[in-house]
């Protein structure tokens, strides 16, 4: 009898332990589906409208090796950057992905711009210079690793009156549901403190706490690269795929410099981010759009905006017509699907893409992009891999060569051709250019273009895909599964 008695009351216990894990992964399930698809927040996600092109200049940053082996770079964007800075006299409002100086397992290197420093050199100059000016920095929290480190450079903008903004990514939906579902049943409210590290920071100096890496698995970002500025009585606005973070100086990057109203979208853009903090971004508002503007054209996008106007610049071309695409990361299953369908019907496709091999001197093992180059191989769909020695061909350009006339068009900005990029997940900024392809801008683009894909060994920028970079069929699963689940950093 007491047998019977205690196999009643271990079955109780069971029953409850169970009782508790289902409501455990009942409350899971249902915070990791609110994450994933909750509401986005206003303001985000937009395709501002057509403006009339002022001033739109093609900057680039390009990386090559002559036939001795030698390095040789190409910079103008961050030049431009500091001479925005330095004619600006009313408002600057900068948001940047990256805005340090670690390194990594590449730390060390003398060849690293000092991008960071210079940067924060140039906005307390101005500042100090023109005390009447604002100044808003709006950047990532994974630069203090979610508030586990105080970065001198930043505390120095503070004390010059330059108000920094910490992104809250906890607005933004789930890139990594799977965990974020148990960030927001209470880890999320663990504080966090600069003082108390005690785990090394994978990503530069200092300790940092549990909670950093806790936070870091997230994987959410505000990704945006851009830079607004009163010009007089006007304003410029750029859109870069490029950091102000040193041990990305070396990198292969595009940014678009233009004026008029669609800088003053650019301004519009952020808006929301920087209210999500408290702050209130002075300025104009954007002007009315024109009906139809006349000549070449210039739309700022943000988020899932970006995913519908790559997608449909795809979808539109017609037999004889050009595509050209070089990016940092390709993996979104819609965009590659429809460019393998383009190649079916007649268009030339030619994807440069960064072979995933390194970064910050750590090694990788070429996902994604390595098992989609095998794919868009298999698809008749033209590869070239960019040659890099350290650096990351950084670029998220697709350019659009029409068969018939003379037209062009390109998408340009911080997205990446991934879920996490393209999906309404981080926070993006792209412009569409369409016009002549004698625009200035444009005819910029095709050079490039043209100069990375025909590489010679005087000056080598890319190599051909052989059958030496088939990965298999394993990779090309391992990549999906990352994708889909967001277990990854693209």
């Amino acid at each position: 009898m007491p047998r019977l008695g205690n196999t009643r009351q271990g079955g109780g216990t069971s029953m409850w332990l169970w009782g508790v894990l289902a409501i455990a992964m009942a409350l899971w399930g249902s915070m990791a589906a609110w994450q994933r698809y909750k509401p986005l927040p206003e303001g985000i996600g937009l395709a501002h409208p057509e403006r009339r092109v002022v001033e739109a200049r093609l900057l680039v940053d390009e990386t090559w090796y002559d036939d001795s082996g030698q390095r040789h770079l190409d910079q103008a964007i961050f030049d431009e950057v500091l001479a925005m800075i330095g004619q600006a006299r009313r408002l600057i409002v900068m948001d940047m992905f990256l805005f340090n100086d670690f390194a990594g397992e590449a730390a060390g290197n003398d060849d690293f711009v000092p991008l960071s420093s210079r940067l924060a050199d140039a906005l307390v100059e101005q500042r100090s210079r023109y005390p009447d000016l604002e100044a808003v920095v709006i950047t990532d929290p994974l630069n203090t690793l979610y508030g586990g480190l105080a970065l001198e450079h930043l505390e120095r903008l503070r004390k010059a009156g330059i108000k920094v903004v910490m992104t809250d990514l906890d607005r933004l939906r789930a890139s990594n549901p799977l965990w974020s579902g148990i960030w927001h049943l209470g880890l999320d409210r663990l504080g966090n403190n600069p003082e108390s590290g005690w785990l090394p920071n994978a990503m530069g100096p200092g300790r940092v706490t549990l909670r950093s890496y806790l936070a870091l698995l997230n994987f959410r970002a505000n990704h945006r690269k851009t830079l607004v500025v009163d010009q007089g009585d006007d304003w410029a606005g750029l859109v870069t795929s490029a950091n102000p973070h040193d041990a990305s100086s070396l990198h292969d990057n595009l940014a678009l410099r233009f004026e008029g109203a669609a800088a003053l979208d650019l301004l519009a853009s952020e808006r929301p981010v920087a209210a999500w903090a408290g702050v209130t971004l002075p300025g104009p508002p954007s002007p009315a759009p024109s009906s139809e503007p006349e000549g070449a054209t210039l739309r700022v996008l943000t988020e899932g905006a970006i995913r519908d106007a790559l997608l449909q610049m795809v979808r539109d071309a017609v037999p004889g017509d050009r595509l050209d695409v070089a990016v940092f990361y390709l993996s979104h299953r819609p965009l590659i699907e429809s460019m393998i369908e383009a190649r079916r019907r007649g268009v030339t496709v030619r994807v440069l893409l960064d072979a995933n091999r390194e970064a910050f001197g750590i090694e990788k093992g070429g996902i994604p992009n390595r098992p989609v180059a095998e794919e868009l191989e298999v698809a008749d769909v033209e590869v070239r891999w960019c040659v890099t020695r350290g650096e990351q061909c950084h670029t998220k350009l697709l350019l659009h060569r029409a068969a018939a006339g003379d037209e062009a068009s390109m998408i340009l900005g911080s997205a990446n051709y991934t879920r996490r990029n393209l999906d309404n997940l981080n926070l993006e900024t792209s412009v569409r250019l369409t016009g002549p392809a004698a625009q200035p801008a444009l005819a910029d683009a095709i050079d490039h273009v043209e100069r990375q894909w025909h590489s010679t060994p005087a000056r080598t920028t890319s190599r051909e895909y052989t059958e030496a970079d088939d990965v298999g069929a394993m990779a090309w699963w391992r990549y999906r599964l990352m994708e889909a689940s967001g277990l990854s950093t693209f």
